[in-house]
């Protein structure tokens, strides 16, 4: 399996499917935030991380522009993942309650986390043709995966994405909606959850907090 999950980062770093992406990604590489100009950003797609032979799939919509696309790990070294890894490690999914860089010694615990866009878009709103290219390496991520039970999207665009790509293999039907904790079972058994995505603006606007969703990593926790 490792094998494999190392065979599809090496074609996830490597991809330049999208143009728009790619100057995207060249401009923040370029203009460095202030906090960030002495370090070498990343400035490649980002795969996935934590254990593949967990039952748990976080999955989020794209790496941050001076996060993910600057450290080289999904949800590393911005406001969302701090807010996030807080609630994984209350919820002891994570061996710490921060991911500030890709040798800070994190670990997932029977989890695995990916963004469902490789790249950072432009004002976090990717175009479906960029969607559609990238959820090829999803799909493959996906089917890697051999125990997975659960998948927790982060937000409407990543649950939106996990349907897409289970219609491929079974009648979802219309009442398949995003919402904070809401879950569904699929045909083959896997639980696809919603969860409100840990952005700044959420917390902010108190739409989540820390409780809420470190109830909710729990509860999937004993999902079966």
């Amino acid at each position: 399996m490792n094998l494999n999950l190392n065979s599809l980062n090496n074609k996830i770093i490597k991809c330049r499917a999208c143009p728009r992406l790619i100057k995207f990604r060249n401009k923040i590489i370029k203009n460095k935030r202030k906090q960030f100009k002495h370090e070498i950003y990343w400035g490649k797609p980002i795969t996935g991380f934590g254990d593949p032979n967990g039952k748990i799939l976080i999955v989020g919509l794209a790496p941050a522009a001076h996060g993910g696309t600057r450290t080289g790990r999904v949800f590393t070294g911005d406001k969302s993942s701090d807010f996030l890894y807080k609630c994984l490690f209350n919820a002891k999914i994570s061996n710490q309650s921060t991911s500030n860089h890709i040798n800070d010694g994190l670990k997932l615990k029977e989890a695995f986390i990916t963004p469902a866009l490789k790249c950072v878009p432009p004002e976090d709103k990717p175009l479906k043709i960029e969607l559609d290219n990238c959820s090829k390496f999803f799909n493959n991520e996906l089917n890697i995966l051999k125990n997975l039970k659960v998948v927790i999207a982060l937000g409407k665009i990543a649950f939106d994405t996990c349907k897409i790509f289970y219609k491929e293999k079974f009648d979802i039907p219309n009442e398949f909606k995003f919402g904070h904790g809401k879950i569904y079972k699929l045909e083959n058994g896997i639980k696809l959850v919603g969860c409100y995505h840990p952005s700044p603006r959420n917390v902010n606007t108190r739409r989540i907090n820390e409780r809420m969703m470190t109830n909710l990593f729990k509860k999937v926790k004993n999902l079966n």
